[in-house]
């Protein structure tokens, strides 16, 4: 990929960039996405509450290869990263056979939103590698005239889709396209489009039975339950501000601003005349403006997570390589080695403590002093209530199997969905651990909860974490003895509602 790029100033800049995520894959804690996933993955299923399967099947497969250790977690990530690296060189290529095809990939690598999916395990990193290959045989298949292309795009969006449901914009962008360029209008009067569309709903088969056998609570959970939140319609200006930050730090400014710009420029450029934009110009506008546009109207309303535009990059990115100057490249590289030296600094120092579940520190030691702890109070079971976080982290250290927050009635996502059979708790004693990120002097909140289902509750002395001789972590312990399960069907009835 980079032969010619022997002694360039700029592959130098970005080398230290490519060395600290290289470190990172090894010094790093796991992230509670990395515990929950990988707690997916030791519960194989066709699919997952909150997700389908892909990435539980990836961090799956690695760790049954290479053992159950964080950095073989990242590693996996890391690794599919890189495929979809490559992909989309081989992409970039087919729109841009020279010097911007390389302007494209340096662009990319220098983001931050490379450095999450290579070390942070989520949905989007076998969604991107799949989206990028999707594309690929989308554009054989369009304008090289490979029929077989069509079958091998409607298995990798397939693919996509048993990745993250976002992948639906896949096939939108598909007809989209077709819809608007005349030159290639025809091939929706012939069967190939159709048949790619077949096939990925047959790929996509795991994660529709899973649903059909699961009163489709994951469409629900991912579709009509968060339609239904942004049709409020409280209008939040600060969630907009909000995209906007997260964005350009995703991306570093440069990287979002070229994108901006390159998709701005076009219809500059065609501002009278839009049917004269070129048709491969509109086939990567396609694949950027739906998504980039839906979540971006949709944020005065809805906070949107800062991986959900992930995608629309793919072919954004491309856009930008025509576009970007060599100077700019430079600062956005300077930028990126800024932004990465600080985040190994922070990795390996924690001179910044966040004040949240969302830290790589101190999970490890939490798993050994709770181990100590329900042994000396001689406790038949463990369970914390953060949504995921903290159980999940226990989990990926724990020999033992720690509990969700459906031990006190509460939907705990995919901790719903492992066939654990609750009443076999009924009158045993468990340790509660509930996080304060911010390290307060109050109580748990969750605390006043505990006497529902349990005869006697007492707190105990919280668990410290310290890091480097200084408190980084708390979390509040409670001994509940006489365990009360939920009443038959509060479960499923919290689900639904």
């Amino acid at each position: 990929m980079f032969k010619k790029l022997s002694g360039d100033l700029l592959l130098k800049m970005l080398l230290p960039v490519l060395l600290i995520r290289l470190i990172s894959i090894f010094v790093m804690g796991p992230m509670p996405q990395d515990a929950y996933y990988f707690f997916y993955a030791q519960h194989p299923a066709l699919s997952y509450f909150d997700h389908p399967p892909a990435i539980a099947y990836l961090l799956g497969g690695f760790t049954a290869l290479l053992g159950k250790q964080v950095y073989v977690i990242k590693l996996a990530d890391s690794l599919l990263t890189a495929g979809t690296v490559i992909a989309l060189y081989q992409l970039s290529k087919r729109f841009y056979p020279g010097e911007n095809s390389r302007k494209v990939i340096l662009l990319f690598l220098s983001t931050l939103m490379v450095s999450i999916l290579s070390l942070v395990s989520t949905p989007d990193t076998p969604l991107l590698f799949f989206w990028t290959l999707s594309l690929i045989a989308l554009h054989d298949a369009i304008f090289a005239s490979k029929k077989y292309s069509w079958i091998i795009a409607g298995i990798l969006m397939g693919l996509a889709f048993d990745s993250k449901y976002t992948a639906v914009f896949i096939p939108g962008g598909v007809f989209l396209f077709l819809l608007l360029s005349a030159s290639k209008r025809k091939f929706l009067l012939t069967i190939w489009p159709w048949l790619s569309l077949l096939l990925m709903i047959l790929v996509s088969a795991p994660v529709i039975i899973w649903n059909m056998n699961n009163h489709f609570a994951s469409f629900a959970f991912q579709g009509s339950q968060r339609i239904q939140a942004a049709s409020a319609f409280a209008l939040k200006p600060t969630y907009v501000l909000g995209l906007i930050g997260h964005q350009m730090a995703l991306l570093i400014p440069v990287a979002l601003i070229a994108i901006i710009w390159a998709v701005v420029r076009v219809f500059k450029i065609h501002s009278t005349h839009f049917k004269e934009i070129p048709v491969k110009t509109i086939f990567l506008l396609s694949f950027f403006l739906p998504i980039f546009l839906t979540f971006l109207l949709l944020s005065p309303i809805y906070w949107i997570k800062i991986n959900w535009m992930m995608p629309a990059y793919i072919t954004g990115v491309i856009l930008a390589g025509a576009v970007i100057k060599e100077k700019w490249l430079k600062i956005q590289l300077a930028l990126s080695l800024v932004v990465h030296v600080a985040l190994l600094v922070e990795i390996i120092f924690y001179p910044f403590p966040i004040r949240s579940d969302d830290t790589w520190v101190g999970w490890k030691a939490l798993a050994e002093k709770t181990a100590l702890l329900a042994k000396r109070y001689q406790t038949d079971f463990v369970f914390s209530a953060d949504s995921y976080k903290t159980a999940a982290e226990l989990n990926l250290y724990s020999p033992e199997f720690v509990y969700g927050q459906n031990i006190i009635g509460e939907h705990a996502l995919q901790f719903d969905f492992i066939g654990t059979n609750l009443n076999t708790l009924k009158g045993k004693d468990a340790l509660f651990l509930d996080s304060d990120p911010h390290l307060s002097n109050g109580t748990s909140e969750e605390s006043s909860k505990l006497h529902l289902y349990f005869e006697q509750v007492k707190e105990l002395s919280p668990i410290i974490i310290e890091f480097q001789g200084r408190p980084v972590r708390k979390f509040h312990l409670f001994l509940c003895k006489g365990y009360r399960p939920p009443q038959k069907g509060l479960t499923t009835e919290l689900l639904h509602n």
